[in-house]
């Protein structure tokens, strides 16, 4: 019968600590001395234990788990950069509401969490409606089948399974990536599979508004030479550059 790792070495400490207790023994043949430690020891062992798993254990979970979301932020900071901004750049220039939404996202270094979660809010209550006639499905086609191996990557990073909201991001941005790419010729699509093309783009650009207020509002508060040029590269702006004037 094969031992676990942790048995064996459970077994292991345990012997030791019976040779230990017998080399004491015979060296002082104290039985009593050894008997009142060993009490006072087994006694103690449940504070150990509410020590180690109540506070220790406790710690190390907070620790890892800030390691974790610090390497998300990177991953969905990488995800911006590669492509995320050039297609909300994109969908954003062809929503009828554009004029309305840059009300809400011009973000600037005043911004506090509030100025992030009210803005949140208001787009949560507006709709983010696409004109699929000023998009130009071509050039968004070659832009999203470009970076398809990049978002595959990141689809198989595990450690996005921390962040459901994300994950929806690249799910939609995917679904809309193969939608264009099983179409050979995007210039003569009949009016039903424009709608239905407008519907996958709606979503994206939902999920995308929504998840770069969140990296904005992270950026602005912890890495503020990455927010200084995500600022000046903010795709809703019309005149957006980052060069400083």
């Amino acid at each position: 019968m094969a031992f676990s790792p942790r048995l064996k070495f459970g077994s292991i400490l345990l012997l030791l600590s019976i040779l230990f207790y017998s080399v004491h023994y015979f060296i002082f043949r104290d039985l009593y001395h050894i008997e009142v430690y060993l009490l006072g020891d087994l006694a103690f062992l449940p504070i150990d234990i509410i020590i180690v798993i109540l506070i220790i254990d406790k710690l190390l979970s907070e620790r890892e788990k800030t390691s974790k979301l610090e390497k998300l932020n990177m991953v969905i900071g990488a995800f911006y950069s590669e492509v995320g901004t050039r297609l909300l750049k994109m969908l954003s220039e062809a929503s009828p509401t554009i004029e309305e939404i840059r009300l809400h996202l011009a973000v600037t270094e005043k911004w506090s969490n509030s100025n992030f979660k009210s803005a949140v809010e208001r787009l949560a209550s507006s709709k983010k409606s696409i004109d699929i006639s000023s998009v130009d499905l071509t050039m968004l086609k070659d832009v999203l089948v470009s970076k398809r191996d990049f978002m595959l990557r990141l689809l198989e990073n595990p450690i996005l399974l921390e962040h459901e909201s994300f994950t929806d991001v690249l799910r939609a941005v995917f679904h809309l990536t193969e939608e264009l790419d099983c179409r050979p010729n995007t210039t003569k699509l009949p009016k039903a599979d424009l709608a239905h093309l407008q519907k996958d783009m709606e979503r994206a650009y939902e999920t995308l508004t929504r998840q770069w207020i969140e990296n904005m509002m992270h950026l602005k508060k912890n890495y503020p030479y990455l927010f200084s040029l995500s600022m000046r590269t903010n795709p809703f702006l019309k005149d957006s550059t980052p060069v400083i004037k």
